[in-house]
């Protein structure tokens, strides 16, 4: 990760919005949402921390009604966790048969993670992780 990310720690945080699909109900969604952030709690990360209510990240996007979660994961800006982290999101997404999408937003960069076909969300994903990354 560039130095502009990290703090003097040399910890990055990154924030996530989960908008689930608007045809789910509440429950499943989140349901959802919960697994996903069972699954970023399996990485190498820091921490996940749900976003107090009415908060919006700084550069984010605004949440909507089908905005279930927004989450913050703490990381080591070395030891390519941001790599892994973005590919398990996008994982995430291309397992889920709904219309959901993650705006992932880190240093006021915002990208929207959507099922997309691969090489759209490869192209994609390489500038961002570029932009945040060391390599």
């Amino acid at each position: 990760m560039n130095g502009g990310n990290a703090d003097a720690d040399g910890l990055v945080s990154l924030s996530l919005i989960v908008h689930v699909d608007p045809e789910l109900d509440l429950e499943r969604g989140e349901g959802l949402v919960r697994r996903l952030r069972g699954e970023l709690t399996e990485l190498d990360v820091v921490s996940v921390a749900p976003v107090a209510a009415g908060s919006v990240p700084e550069g984010a996007k605004g949440a909507d009604p089908v905005t279930l979660a927004a989450l913050v994961v703490a990381f080591s800006a070395s030891g390519g966790v941001f790599t892994t982290l973005i590919g398990t999101l996008r994982d995430w997404l291309d397992r889920q048969s709904g219309r959901h999408r993650i705006s992932v937003t880190i240093d006021g960069d915002t990208i929207e993670l959507e099922r997309a076909s691969a090489k759209q969300q490869q192209e994609l994903l390489d500038a961002y992780v570029q932009r945040h990354s060391g390599g």
